[in-house]
Order: C-alpha cells, then structure tokens, then sequence
C-alpha cells in the first residue's frame, strides 16, 4: 500500500516528538517506539494500492496548495481495532477540502476494496498520532493529558508524502512545476 500523508512544520514536529518521548518515558504505548527512520509526525490521508499516473497528476495539484495552517482541537482516543493516542486537528474547510481532493484521487484509480472507509470523506477523523497499540484502554489512564506537552494551537501541514508499506520507501510528492 501507498498512505498519502502531510508532514507538520519544524516546530509542531518536535512538540510531537517530545509527546512521544513523554509517553515513552512513562511506559505508554508511544511513536517513539517506532524506530524507522521514516517515523515523523504526520496526518494521513488515505491509502491505496499504487500512486498511478493519474493519482499522481491529481497529488501534484494537492500539493501546489501547501503550506495549509491548521488548528489542533485537543486529545482524541481512538478505541479500534488499534488503540490511538492523537492530537484531533480541527476540520476545517479547507483541510476537508484538501482531504476530498485526495481521497477522490486516490479513489478514481483504485479498486474500492482495497481503500480503508475510515479514510472516506465524512468518517475521516484528522489526528496526528501520539501512540498506538492494539492493547484494549491503553490510554485510559487519567494521568495522561498531563504528562503531555501543550499541543501547538495552530502549525502548517508542509509537505505532501508518500510511504511504500512494502519497500519502506519514502516519497515526497512534488507540485507540478
């Protein structure tokens, strides 16, 4: 699979990482923890099989509207199948329209099947991950906003990127120019 993904600027990025420092540091489930040099704080967007030729023509024009400002609303628990820890980032119009851009990319050129619905435009929950464990109530503990640093009330979605689930490669998807 290729996610689609938005990097957050320098200084959100290492308010993030020291979040996940924090909640490594106190035996949580943490980001951290995920070693690969590919590990940043991001926001996905969605995923598919294969960036095709016209996906990536549909990103480039993504991309050409980066810097995008946005506002994080808090601390979010997600009790799937996986337990997330996340800072929740406000949907506003213009992520939600960014965000449909790109799911209706990635859509027009993908098997249905192989697209996750929790990506699909109006179940889409824009959180830029903490933690994660497929331990049931891994974050309830009570203690935990306060062991976080405060989250940066606004930052800039930077840069439109793509992950090989399969390779590992990275990739940064470029506007056309």
């Amino acid at each position: 699979m290729r996610t689609v993904e938005l990097l957050v600027d320098d200084a959100a990025d290492q308010t993030v990482r020291e979040a996940w420092r924090r909640l490594a540091d106190a035996g949580l489930p943490s980001q951290a923890r995920h070693s690969s040099p590919t590990n940043s704080p991001h926001l996905t967007l969605a995923a598919c099989p294969e960036l095709t030729g016209p996906i990536r023509w549909e990103l480039a024009e993504v991309a050409a509207h980066l810097p995008l400002p946005v506002r994080c609303s808090g601390l979010i628990r997600f009790e799937r199948p996986t337990c997330v820890l996340a800072w929740a980032l406000d949907p506003d119009p213009a992520l939600t329209a960014l965000h449909r851009r790109v799911w209706e990319a990635v859509a027009s050129d993908s098997p249905p099947e192989t697209l996750n619905p929790l990506h699909a435009p109006g179940r889409w929950n824009p959180h830029v991950t903490l933690g994660r464990t497929r331990r049931a109530g891994a974050f309830a503990d009570r203690r935990i906003p306060g062991l976080l640093p405060t989250p940066p009330q606004t930052f800039l979605l930077t840069t439109l990127r793509s992950f090989d689930t399969h390779t590992g490669a990275l990739e940064v998807l470029e506007p056309r120019g």
